[in-house]
């Protein structure tokens, strides 16, 4: 007997796009929508596919909905599948646990959500498979895989699990454990949710992140979906990546150091545009540039940031209006070369940079400044901005506009 199933996770409907939102609305409206049509697509594909059954692993809302439209987009969208008798298997992951969500709609009776108490196992009997699954009863979930039932001799055993596993792929510690821990329970699939980015773990058995249905920000770039897995008499044979997203992001690190001027660097920039345009496959396509490499031009290119930033999401817009540039970022810097006299009726950058440094009450200031700004901004901007080195960083930028200006 074969037969496939899709595995999803991390739908996230309604998620809001804060920094988007804070650049462009109308952009952000775009890919919002993109988050409930990617779900659609799910659904489509379940359906045109004709899939056993879905798995869902957690994190199908953001957190408690804003209004019920929310849920009832949900309910309408999986209705398709109960009408196509295929059935749904979900876990609640930490955006969605029973303490998260305050108020719940009636779903089909093909629609199954495992317990948050103790996992518990559904069986197919038409398939001879056994899932075994457990939802989050609230977002700080530890000693969790251990509930989890043996596994069911004779029947593909398959565990749905929302999981950070050990910490290292750059998500919370959620439900966490080891790829040992799973392998001990001699399940065939573990079919988990947490992680964003799609990997396949492990083989034997098979442990598989499908990612996001959707990207979100700019670090969720590149296709996002599903997995289809195909079974083959009580053995999976394949399991292959289904992109569904409707919106794309992506961030190009363009080396700037040959560019002769500002005119050359924006067609340079402009191709690597159009080449990640058309890698989108027509899909609305936010994407943050870092220009990068030692230029002579590093110090302009910081001074005119703005200007600069205009004119390249311009060279964005004459690709497709749906071709956003979301943030341009100045990496580069200047070539290494011997210093040389400053002419008498220059600013001496360096002083005034160091005169600035001294001031007792100049660190205190910023830092003050610094976290207010960063009390005051989304999570999602935080990333890049607020790091370590920031101080450093901007010192030399404020070197580099001072010396852009000036020049």
């Amino acid at each position: 007997m074969r037969f496939t199933f899709i595995h999803a996770a991390d739908l996230h409907i309604d998620s809001p796009l804060a920094g988007l939102g804070l650049k462009d609305k109308t952009v952000a409206e775009r890919f919002a929508d993109a988050g409930r049509r990617a779900v659609e697509a799910l659904i489509a594909e379940t359906i045109e596919s004709k899939a056993a059954f879905l798995i869902i692993a957690g994190d199908i809302f953001d957190g408690d909905w804003k209004d019920v439209t929310t849920g009832l987009f949900f309910v309408r969208v999986i209705s398709a599948l109960h009408r196509a008798g295929i059935p749904v298997f979900m876990v609640k992951g930490n955006h969605d646990a029973e303490s998260v969500i305050s108020r719940g709609l009636p779903y089909p009776e093909t629609v199954r959500i495992f317990p948050s108490d103790k996992a518990a196992t559904i069986p197919i009997e038409t398939h001879r498979v056994a899932l075994h699954g457990r939802s989050f009863p609230n977002r700080l979930t530890n000693d969790f895989v251990a509930t989890y039932p043996v596994r069911r001799e004779g029947w593909l055993n398959i565990g749905v699990l929302h999981t950070s596993l050990d910490g290292t792929r750059g998500h919370e510690g959620y439900a966490p454990c080891t790829v040992d821990d799973l392998k001990r329970f001699g399940y065939d699939y573990w079919a988990l949710g947490h992680v964003h980015a799609a990997e396949i773990v492990s083989r034997d058995p098979w442990i598989v992140y499908p990612g996001n249905l959707q990207g979100r920000s700019v670090r969720e770039t590149g296709a996002k979906g599903a997995m289809r897995v195909t079974v083959e008499n009580g053995f999976i044979v394949e399991v292959a990546p289904l992109v569904l997203d409707r919106a794309r992001w992506a961030h190009l690190t363009v080396d700037v150091s040959k560019a002769a001027n500002e005119a050359d660097m924006i067609e340079q920039v402009s191709a690597e545009l159009a080449g990640a345009h058309a890698q989108s496959e027509g899909r609305p396509m936010a994407v943050r540039v870092t220009l990068v490499g030692a230029t002579a031009l590093h110090n302009q290119l910081v001074a005119r940031r703005e200007l600069l930033q205009d004119d390249i999401r311009a060279s964005g817009f004459r690709l497709s209006d749906d071709c956003w540039v979301e943030q341009v970022k100045v990496k580069t810097g200047l070539p290494q070369r011997s210093a040389a006299p400053l002419p008498a009726e220059s600013l001496d950058v360096d002083a005034l940079l160091e005169q600035m440094a001294n001031d007792p009450g100049f660190a205190t200031d910023l830092a003050e400044l610094v976290e207010a700004v960063k009390a005051r901004l989304p999570k999602d901007l935080h990333d890049g901005f607020f790091g370590t080195d920031m101080l450093r960083a901007l010192g030399r930028d404020a070197h580099a506009l001072l010396a852009g200006e000036s020049s």
